[in-house]
């Protein structure tokens, strides 16, 4: 349901009509905010189907965005307001005045409302995962939040919170403040308390009440138990942010495979399913239908497309028009619909209907068969907010069953999808054997089913071992003859531990196997681990990398230490597998937050990638951060009014509950595709510079100064470069936009190790200072900042960008001149010293020239006059 304001509530249907073409084509029936005159269009609010319903919520929504839009309107000087927004509603509350939905979904929300039971309470939070400046992915608030009024005495007014926060999602602002690190030194060298403005007052409160700074200071550390109370009225202005070659039968095979898996398996009971095919013309195979049992799903498989079309024509518009006539015929309108559509045939037409899908409501997920397929596919994705699927003419590849997996309700209730946990194709020969296992969770079990396929005419020989020694057979799975499937569907819950699985190819001939498995979540009290799979942009054009995102987390808590490997797939080159990592290094901005990230720039051909995550954790190694990653809204402990103390109510902290890890657990799911374009066909010189370096730290440590980083490699974050170029300034302001003439450091000494290596170097305060070692009696030393930068260089002298500035306050004798200052004097003088030397060398060159001449003018005259 979704409720538009300047709009109201929003029902929702859940419909999925599946177009299927004889030609292959299939499409299954079932874009953000815009900013337009000054005013902020399509915002949305979705509501997780957890929280239990309360009529207040969606007038408080309201009535916080109306807030928000007259304070960022004023904010920016008038320039930017909220025009309008939509909520969705959970399909689970019983009020029915809303009106229904058309392309929204929970996935697509800039603002999610849910529970999440983190260690941090009711802070708002808004998720985080690329650089300054860049879009984060959404907003979080939890009902209480939005429900308690007494929470606006710590964290501020609603409005006022959600500005903050759409500031970290709209334009990639960071906080101005730090929790972790409360205060910082100054310029001159001082303890203050870290705020924006600095103009901002307040006092310093001990475990007695009011103390001086200096109680809460000792020795440049932030004594425990001290905060700074700020003053409830102040003048000063303070920053918003403070406070994819098969035959046409093998593709269809693979589709056969996947829809049926689909029908039987991933969408969700009581959904209304329908099929058509088309190739030059659409065809209705089966109305929309409603499935309530196993029976339905079934009956639904038989309408599959049996045989492939010879006719070579395809009109991806006519078979979305069919698509659109059976929802429309049980709904009167496709709003709300979600469309699967699969082509391996191109269409010069496909963008007539482009205005018709955009006014149509429908989202439609579009994959992509073979390399042929309609080049502007992915535009259908794009307009309707829909997710995009390539499939690789490959017979050993899952990536039909991968992306037909992906694809969910949109509803955002993880405890009615199903998790993929394993997925894996490969070639076996003749009386060979794909053998290997998979983790069941304790966190999964419910509903778990496990899918081999194949090519030829019967199924290889099937053993499956349960944790506990159980054994299953091929007799016991479910067999599709048709479409070479073989199902198992474990009754109740599996039981959590390694199942191990052996197939044995007793063809004469090799064969691609292919294995599948998919589980629930096991019960409502635990949530499952999940992982989402996305990349950066979905088109990029050669050099210019693509970024691959992995979330990996448990409700909202990040999943550390678990290892986190990528597959993507061009049509003709073989797979290129990279590990992702999460630590603040490369393209990974923030470190253990869960988001695994790294870049992919080792192009082969032009034209679609696909991609695939696979994650699997120990249970030995620490799993759930100990708190939320993103930007949170800041809580005020208290405010000083008219001289009296008045402290908020503590804030909410609920610590998330350990729980024992006997398993680990893996999960494997797809990230969609990508397109590339402008590969040269022939070889090319390096054009990869090593990645920036983002994690530079400066530490004073006795006399040296030590910086630390993570080594990038030769190109990007892969490889190892080949030198390091160090630089230190006195002004921030001159390394950050003049590095090439800051101090350049001595690195000879410094070899680049392998890329996501961590490098020392040391610096002695010795080359920052001059002067005794000891001060008189009486005197004392200065601070000094010094300011340091790094760039990494390839063997071919491409640099990387300039990495982030680290500083470091040196404390200097009162006669000691910076080295900066003395190598300035010393090379002015040096300089002066070498003019002074030409001029002179220069004089007396001249001087025995002119004397050299003379004598054999005055030579010549003699033998004149002698003659």
């Amino acid at each position: 349901m979704t409720h538009g304001d300047s709009a109201g509530p929003v029902c929702s249907l859940k419909f999925v009509t599946l177009l299927v073409v004889l030609g292959l084509e299939l499409l299954f029936v079932g874009a953000g905010v815009q900013l337009q005159e000054n005013g902020y269009n399509g915002l949305l609010v979705a509501i997780n189907p957890q929280v239990s319903e309360d009529q207040n919520l969606i007038p408080n929504i309201k009535e916080m965005i109306t807030e928000a839009s007259y304070y960022l309107f004023n904010a920016t000087k008038r320039r930017v307001f909220f025009r309008n927004i939509k909520i969705l509603i959970p399909a689970t509350w019983k009020a029915n005045n809303y009106s229904k939905v058309k392309q929204e979904s929970y996935e697509k929300a800039n603002v999610i409302v849910t529970d999440w039971y983190g260690a941090r309470g009711d802070d708002a939070y808004t998720l985080q995962y690329r650089g300054c400046g860049e879009e984060g992915k959404y907003i979080h608030f939890t009902p209480d939040f939005l429900l308690n009024d007494d929470l606006t005495a710590g964290y501020g007014s609603r409005g006022r919170v959600f500005v903050h926060e759409w500031a970290h999602l709209r334009w990639g602002v960071f906080d101005e403040y730090n929790n972790e690190k409360p205060f910082y030194i100054n310029g001159q060298n001082q303890i203050e308390v870290t705020r924006c403005s600095s103009d901002i007052t307040g006092i310093f409160l001990c475990e007695g009440g009011p103390c001086p700074q200096e109680n809460c200071v000792i020795s440049k550390i932030f004594k425990e138990g001290c905060m700074f109370i700020y003053n409830s009225t102040q003048n000063a202005t303070a920053s918003i942010m403070f406070m994819q070659s098969l035959s046409s039968a093998d593709r269809l095979l693979q589709l056969q495979q996947a829809a049926e898996f689909y029908l039987m398996q991933i969408v969700e009971i009581h959904t209304f399913v329908g099929i058509a095919s088309f190739n030059s013309k659409g065809m209705i195979r089966a109305q929309l239908h409603q499935i309530n049992n196993d029976d339905d799903r079934k009956l639904l498989v038989s309408y599959l497309p049996a045989t492939v079309s010879a006719e070579a024509e395809t009109s991806v518009c006519s078979g979305l028009k069919k698509g659109f006539e059976m929802v429309e015929k049980l709904n009167g309108k496709a709003f709300g619909s979600v469309m699967i559509l699969v082509t391996s045939g191109d269409d010069e037409h496909i963008t007539n209907c482009f205005l018709t899908v955009l006014s149509s409501g429908s989202t439609i997920h579009t994959i992509a068969l073979g390399s042929p397929a309609v080049k502007n596919l992915e535009e259908l994705s794009h307009l309707t907010g829909g997710l995009q699927f390539f499939v690789p003419d490959k017979s050993n590849s899952n990536s039909m069953l991968d992306a037909f997996s992906r694809i969910s309700s949109g509803t955002g209730d993880i405890f009615q999808q199903h998790i993929q946990l394993e997925s894996i194709g490969e070639y076996v020969k003749p009386h060979h054997q794909l053998k290997n296992t998979v983790t069941v969770d304790h966190s999964v079990g419910n509903d778990t089913t496990f899918l081999v396929t194949w090519q030829t005419s019967g199924p290889p020989e099937i053993v499956l071992f349960d944790p506990n020694g159980r054994k299953y057979y091929t007799d016991d799975f479910i067999t599709n003859l048709a479409f070479r499937t073989a199902r198992l569907w474990i009754p109740g819950t599996a039981k959590p531990g390694l199942w191990t699985y052996t197939l044995n190819n007793t063809h004469h001939s090799p064969q691609a196997l292919k294995v599948t498995v998919t589980s629930g979540a096991s019960r409502s009290a635990v949530l499952p681990a999940t992982v989402e799979a996305f990349v950066e942009r979905d088109s990029t054009h050669f050099p210019h990398p693509v970024t691959i995102y992995a979330i990996v987390r448990k409700g909202f808590y990040p999943i550390l230490n678990a290892t986190v490997t990528a597959t993507i797939e061009s049509e003709t080159a073989d797979p290129v597998t990279l590990k992702l990592f999460d630590d603040g290094a490369g393209a990974d901005v923030i470190k253990n937050d869960g988001i695994y990230s790294r870049y992919f720039f080792s192009f082969a051909v032009n034209g679609r990638y696909s991609l695939k995550v696979r994650v699997h954790h120990c249970p030995s190694i620490s799993t759930l951060a100990h708190s939320i990653p993103g930007s949170h809204a800041m809580y005020v402990p208290g405010y000083i009014t008219n001289g009296t103390i008045q402290m908020n109510a503590p804030r909410k902290s609920v610590g998330r509950r350990e729980e024992e890890q006997k398993w680990g657990f893996s999960r494997v799911s797809s990230g969609g595709s990508f397109f590339v374009l402008g590969v040269p066909a022939d070889p090319h010189p390096d054009v990869f510079p090593p990645c920036k370096i983002i994690d530079l730290e400066a530490v004073k440590v006795e006399e040296e100064v030590t910086l630390s980083w993570t080594a990038p490699g030769e190109d990007f974050d892969q490889g190892q470069a080949n030198s390091y170029e160090i630089r230190v300034s006195k002004s921030l302001q001159n390394i950050q936009d003049d590095f090439n003439n800051a101090i350049l450091v001595n690195t000879s000494k410094l070899n680049p190790q392998q890329a996501g290596t961590k490098e020392i170097f040391t610096l002695s305060s010795q080359l920052f200072t001059n002067g005794p070692e000891h001060q008189p009696d009486g005197e004392t030393q200065k601070s000094h900042r010094i300011y340091v930068a790094i760039r990494a260089v390839d063997r071919n002298s491409l640099k990387s960008a300039v990495s982030n500035v680290a500083q470091a306050s040196l404390l200097i004798p009162p006669n000691s001149t910076p080295v900066f200052a003395r190598d300035y004097l010393i090379l002015k003088g040096a300089l002066t010293a070498m003019g002074f030397t030409g001029i002179i060398c220069l004089t007396i060159v001249v001087t025995h020239c002119v004397l050299n001449r003379k004598k054999r003018a005055d030579k010549k005259e003699n033998e004149t006059k002698l003659l």
